[in-house]
């Protein structure tokens, strides 16, 4: 089954942290996809740049409009996601309580199964 675990980052969480801790978990991200490399789970992964470099594309009245920044102004954004495939929702989540952010009080992993592939990593 293929699930994405979605990092829910929080600008002022992350800002707040001692440089310290924000090495340590940059640096255990490397050591989580190494791991699932080696299980053979990992699909893919991308950090995703902050919500102020996005644009919102969408019809307005029949007219399509675009439109700088986020979608909706809020503290809680992804950050970036893995793309796994495990055996289980269990296993997902085991794996999401490994990825560094998820042991940091006011970030997040949200686990979602995935309904439909296609591209050609999948």
């Amino acid at each position: 089954m293929k699930f994405l675990l979605i990092m829910q980052m929080n600008r002022d969480v992350w800002e707040s942290m001692p440089e310290a801790e924000r090495t340590e978990v940059v640096t255990g991200h490397g050591d989580f996809m190494k791991m699932i490399t080696e299980s053979g789970e990992l699909i893919s992964t991308h950090a995703l740049a902050d919500p102020a470099n996005s644009n919102v594309v969408r019809s307005l009245d029949g007219v399509m409009s675009v439109k700088p920044g986020p979608y909706q102004e809020t503290k809680n954004y992804m950050g970036g996601y893995y793309l796994v495939d495990c055996e289980s929702t269990e296993r997902a989540v085991e794996l999401a309580s490994q990825i560094p952010d998820a042991r940091v009080d006011g970030l997040a992993v949200e686990v979602r199964p995935v309904m439909f592939s296609s591209g050609s990593d999948m």
